[in-house]
C-alpha cells in the first residue's frame, strides 16, 4: 500500500517515505512533510555539496553544515531560480 504526504518542498501530494530517514525530531519532520521525490532531490543536492566542498560526512563540522543545508533545501527555500540570469531577447 502506498501512503501519500503533502510535500512542503514540492507544494503537492507525493509518495511518503517508507520510514524516517534518521532518528530524532528532524527525521520525523522529514517523514511527515517530505515526499520521496523531494528526498531524492535532497540526496542529489547533498552529494553535490559533499563533492563540491570536499566534505567528510563523519566530520562534525561538515555534518552540521549538511544539516543546515538540508533544512534550508527542504523547508526554507522559496525560489530556486533567483540565481538565473534573465534573458531580455
Amino acid at each position: 500500500m502506498v501512503f501519500m504526504v503533502y510535500c512542503v518542498k514540492l507544494q503537492r501530494e507525493g509518495t511518503k517515505l517508507g520510514r524516517p530517514p534518521f532518528p530524532g525530531e528532524l527525521g520525523e519532520r522529514i517523514y511527515n512533510n517530505i515526499s520521496r521525490e523531494a528526498w531524492a532531490q535532497w540526496l542529489a543536492q547533498q552529494t553535490m555539496l559533499i563533492n563540491e566542498y570536499h566534505l567528510s560526512p563523519i566530520d562534525p563540522q561538515a555534518r552540521q553544515f549538511l544539516d543546515e543545508q538540508l533544512i534550508e533545501f527542504l523547508f526554507e527555500q522559496k525560489d530556486n531560480t533567483e540565481h538565473l540570469v534573465q534573458n531580455d531577447k
